[in-house]
């Protein structure tokens, strides 16, 4: 099983969250890469669309696996496994810290501007990434939600790891992934066209 792009990988995941058209859901795509898989779920399922700010705290020399995860609201979630097993000194996660922190704000001012949040009290919320490898940045969305007191936070990608839906489950009210493979190497993996998006495309979808 492979998904031709995000947008088609929203398509399925949306069709896997269909009962929740009734609650007049809260899309929250996670930019950039969770942004058009929420725009194709919105379509799918209705509701209002717009995002949730994190920033992946990766290991210096491998980028895609999270050492933890920065939200807006100052939340902060480490991932002792992977800081264990890495070796990653504190030095080098402050700075990487450090430039998230900065990349965050960055993406704050371009991506959402003078427009402000939609509020996410007594919604039903779906919080959408494009997939989940250690789950740590899905974490940090789920509690940032969870500060506005929402009435419900659903968690939902195309392709997760195993562990990585288990631990979101520790957060999200329910999780819904249609695809967990046995072994997953990189969430890329699960798509034939995965390319980086650029601040331009996430602000077209959101228009």
């Amino acid at each position: 099983m492979m998904y031709t792009d995000r947008a088609s990988a929203g398509r399925a995941l949306g069709a896997r969250l269909e009962h929740l058209r009734d609650s007049n859901p809260l899309v929250l795509g996670l930019p950039r890469g969770g942004v058009p898989v929420a725009a194709a779920v919105r379509a799918v399922i209705g509701g209002d669309l717009d995002i949730l700010l994190v920033r992946k705290l990766g290991v210096p020399w491998q980028p895609e696996l999270a050492m933890g995860a920065l939200g807006e609201d100052g939340v902060r979630v480490l991932n002792p496994d992977v800081l264990s097993h890495t070796g990653v000194s504190p030095q080098q996660l402050a700075s990487i810290e450090d430039d998230e922190r900065a990349e965050l704000e960055r993406r704050k001012q371009v991506l959402r501007g003078a427009t402000g949040r939609i509020p996410l009290r007594g919604r039903t919320v779906v919080i959408v990434d494009d997939g989940m490898a250690t789950g740590a940045t899905v974490v940090v969305a789920c509690r940032v939600a969870r500060l506005h007191q929402p009435t419900r936070i659903v968690a939902a990608v195309p392709v997760s790891s195993a562990e990585a839906v288990q631990r979101v489950a520790e957060d999200a009210d329910e999780v819904v992934c249609p695809w967990v493979p046995r072994s997953l190497g990189g969430v890329g993996t699960a798509y034939h066209d995965f390319h980086q998006l650029d601040d331009d495309e996430v602000t077209v979808l959101l228009r």
